[in-house]
C-alpha cells in the first residue's frame, strides 16, 4: 500500500485520517487565512492531519456569469501566504497543462477536475511536475477505470497519487455515492480520498448554478471513514448560503471541530480493524 508524502505528512489508507478541507474558491487572503487557522486548529485537536483547499478558479461554472475565483496569479500567491503562515500543505485545482507547472511550483497537491480525468495530457504534466496529483474520479466513470488513469501519471515517473470519489451521475442533476468504489479503486495501491461535499451536489440542478444537500454530507463522510479511507474532503464555509460557489453542499464552518472529532473515532476503528478484499 503506497503511502504519500505531502509536505511534512504521510498520506495512506492504512494511516490517520487527513482532512482536505477549505472554501470552494478563494475569496481574499483574509478569509483563506481565518479557515484554515479554524480548521488546523480543528484537526489539531481530534489529531487529524490537515490540507488546506481552495480553487484560484472555477473554470467549469454551470454559468458564463458564476463567478470563478481570485485568478491565478493572485491565487497562488494567497496558497503561498496560507501554507507559510499555517504551516499546512496546500491544494488546489489545475484545469491546463499550462496551469500544472505555475500551480506546481506553490501547491503541494495538485487537483485534477472529475471533468479532465481522463485527459491525457493533462494527466502527464501534472505527473512531471513531481508533486502529488488528487484525481477526482469523472461522474460517468466506473471505480476500477481508475487504474488506467494511474498507469498514465506513473508513467512520469511520479508515484505520488491520491484517487478521489465524488459521486457517479444518477439521472439528470443528481449523484449517488456508491460505497463499494472505495474499497475498488484502493485496490489500485493508492490513497482513496472521499469527497463528501461534491457528492451531495446537484450539478446544474438550479439552471445556472448547482444545489446541493449539505445536510448529507457528514452522513458520506462517516461511512467512508468507517470503511477507511486515506482522507476525506470537505469544503468549508462560515456562511455557505453567501459564499460565490457550491454554497448549497457546503458544511459550515462552525460544524467542522465536532464532525471532524467524531470521524476520528470513526477512523480509529476501521483502521484499527482494516476490511481485505
Amino acid at each position: 500500500m503506497t503511502q504519500v508524502p505531502v509536505g511534512r505528512l504521510l498520506i495512506g489508507n492504512d494511516r490517520p485520517l487527513t482532512v482536505i478541507a477549505g472554501p470552494c474558491q478563494l475569496e481574499s487572503e483574509d478569509h483563506a487565512q481565518m479557515i484554515a487557522g479554524t480548521m488546523k486548529e480543528a484537526c489539531a485537536a481530534a489529531g487529524a492531519q490537515y490540507v488546506f483547499k481552495a480553487s484560484y478558479d472555477k473554470a467549469n461554472r454551470t454559468s458564463l456569469h458564476g463567478k470563478r475565483g481570485l485568478g491565478i496569479d493572485e491565487g497562488l500567491r494567497v496558497l503561498a501566504s496560507v501554507a507559510q503562515a499555517n504551516d499546512v500543505p496546500v491544494l488546489t485545482d489545475v484545469h491546463t497543462e499550462e496551469q500544472c507547472g505555475l500551480a506546481g511550483d506553490v501547491v503541494d497537491i495538485l487537483q485534477i477536475p472529475a471533468f479532465l480525468c481522463r485527459q491525457t495530457d493533462m494527466l502527464l504534466a501534472a505527473g512531471k511536475t513531481g508533486k502529488a496529483v488528487n484525481v477526482k474520479k469523472g461522474q460517468w466513470l466506473a471505480p476500477w477505470e481508475m487504474g488506467n488513469i494511474v498507469d498514465k501519471i506513473k508513467s512520469t515517473g511520479n508515484e505520488k497519487i491520491l484517487l478521489t470519489e465524488r459521486g457517479t451521475s444518477f439521472g439528470y442533476n443528481a449523484l449517488v455515492a456508491d460505497m463499494r468504489g472505495l474499497p475498488q479503486m484502493a485496490q489500485t495501491g493508492y490513497p482513496v480520498v472521499m469527497d463528501a461535499t461534491h457528492a451531495v451536489a446537484s450539478p446544474g440542478g438550479k439552471g445556472t448554478s448547482s444545489g446541493g444537500q449539505r445536510e448529507f454530507a457528514p452522513v458520506l463522510a462517516r461511512a467512508a471513514v468507517a470503511i477507511g479511507v486515506a482522507a476525506v474532503f470537505m469544503e468549508t464555509h462560515e456562511d455557505p448560503d453567501t459564499a460565490p460557489s457550491d454554497g448549497p453542499n457546503m458544511i459550515y464552518l462552525s460544524d467542522m471541530p465536532a464532525l471532524v472529532s467524531t470521524l476520528m473515532k470513526f477512523d480509529a476503528l476501521a483502521k484499527e480493524h482494516p476490511l481485505t478484499f
